[in-house]
This record gives C-alpha cells, sequence and structure tokens, in this order.
C-alpha cells in the first residue's frame, strides 16, 4: 500500500479520490487550505482508514514549500502526490487576481505550487520507487504568452486557466523525461469535463459530470503503472495541446519558471 499525498482534498474532486484511496488501504496525506474543513475531513477519513491533514494556502509558494518540507519530514516513504488543487476561471466578470506573491493567481496556484511541491517532495520520492506524480490538468489548454506570461493584458479568467494547465501539462513531459530510469513517473490527465464542483460552478457553467466520473482516471494513475510522461483523459491514453510537446517551448517554459521561482 502507498502513502499518497492529494492537494485540494477537502472538496469536490480531490475528496472523493481521498475516499477511495483510503478505503482500499492506502495512507492518505490531505491537503486543504482551511485549517477546519481539513480537520474534519481527516476526521471523518480516520474511520476508513489511515489519514492525516496538511494546511497549507497554495497561492503563498513559500507555504508550497513549507508543506513540502513538513510531508517530506514526516513521511519519509511518501511514494505517491498528486496535485489535484486548483483554481478555476473565477466568477463571471471577475478581474486578475494575484497570490501571494504577486503572481497571476491561475498561473501561481494551478501551475507554479504544482512544479515546486513535485521539486520539494522529488528527494522522497525518488527514495521509494516505484513513486507516481499524478498533475491534474484538463482537457481545456491555450498556449502561453511569453511576452505576458502574467496575463497583464486583456486578462480573461477562462484563458488564464487553460494557460495554466497548458503550461502544467507541458512541465510534466519536461519532467518525465528529466526522470527517466529514476523510478518516478509523472504524468498528467484531463479527469473529466465541468464536474459537479463549486470551482465549475463559480464559474456559471452547468455541470456535465460527477466527481465520481472523474476518480478512475486519477486512481488509475496513483496506483497502477501507467507509465511516464503520458496525458490521459479520463482512463484513457490521449494527446495534450500539440504545443505541449514542442522541445524549443519546453525549455523556454523551464527557464521562464526559475525565473519566476526567483522573485
Amino acid at each position: 500500500m502507498s502513502t499518497i499525498l492529494i492537494t485540494g482534498a477537502t472538496s469536490g474532486l480531490g475528496r472523493y479520490v481521498a475516499f477511495e484511496l483510503v478505503r482500499s488501504g492506502h495512507t492518505v496525506l490531505a491537503h486543504g487550505r482551511d485549517p477546519g474543513r481539513t480537520e474534519q475531513l481527516v476526521a471523518e477519513l480516520r474511520t476508513e482508514g489511515h489519514a492525516e491533514g496538511f494546511v497549507a494556502d497554495l497561492a503563498s509558494l513559500t507555504q508550497v514549500r513549507e508543506l513540502g518540507e513538513r510531508v517530506a519530514g514526516a513521511h519519509p516513504g511518501l511514494d505517491v502526490l498528486i496535485n489535484n488543487a486548483g483554481v478555476g476561471a473565477g466568477a463571471s466578470g471577475a478581474g486578475r487576481e494575484l497570490s501571494a506573491d504577486g503572481h497571476e493567481l491561475r498561473l501561481a496556484v494551478n501551475y507554479l505550487a504544482p512544479v515546486v511541491l513535485s521539486r520539494a517532495l522529488l528527494p522522497v520520492l525518488r527514495a521509494n520507487p516505484p513513486a507516481r506524480v499524478v498533475n491534474v490538468g484538463s482537457v481545456g489548454q491555450e498556449p502561453l504568452d511569453f511576452d505576458d506570461i502574467e496575463f497583464r493584458r486583456g486578462y480573461d479568467g477562462f484563458a488564464a486557466y487553460r494557460r495554466a494547465k497548458f503550461a502544467l501539462a507541458a512541465h510534466t513531459f519536461t519532467l518525465a523525461e528529466e526522470l527517466a530510469d529514476s523510478g518516478v513517473s509523472v504524468n498528467v490527465l484531463h479527469p473529466a469535463t465541468f464536474m459537479d464542483t463549486a470551482m465549475v460552478r463559480e464559474g456559471g457553467v452547468t455541470p456535465w459530470n460527477s466527481v465520481a466520473d472523474g476518480a478512475p482516471g486519477v486512481l488509475a494513475l496513483a496506483t497502477k503503472d501507467t507509465g511516464t510522461g503520458n496525458y490521459f483523459d479520463g482512463t484513457n491514453r490521449a494527446r495534450a495541446h500539440e504545443a505541449t510537446y514542442d522541445r524549443e517551448l519546453q525549455k523556454r517554459l523551464s527557464a521562464v519558471t526559475d525565473q519566476l521561482l526567483a522573485l
């Protein structure tokens, strides 16, 4: 059985997956932003199996790094990371928002936070092969504007969300290549379209699917050998946006990411 950290576990898809994993006998490290909700979730999970809670605001990269340190220190046997937490497009007409570090919020939470958390936990994951990183992405992907990476011009919430998910996919393929033969696999998936979550409803979209529809893909990547460097639509191998596979774009994204994280 695995020790699995899942971010954004207090609601939606993350909550559903956390319960499925704990019922299967895995140790679930449930991350949440709100201390009360995280504590309540862990109390419920513990009626089914082994669980522990970790609180951090992923809009603060300092808190993301501290989360990684706390998890690594408390659970040196960690072998699966599920980067599930995310910020949706926002309410209709909502303007551009900033993270605690001054980054565009969707870029910060949906892309920079998973990058930072994965890096923080890689030494532990490498020590526990076969280990897995599962990035919860989206079929909604839009190429980045490298001249306006923080989306200061013509901001749109849905476009910001899609750009961050594009970056996450491209990063997944880069990281998978870096970790080839290390015993750590890295994959990205679109769980299901417009699941019944607060994120989707806030965006003014009528849900098409339940979180139960989105869970099988995440569970498969977290618990089975599905290769590395792949994009999945649910449980099926698929193709991400073609530009995410472009080597020059991947290199440029890595350089820009390092610059953003150094700020």
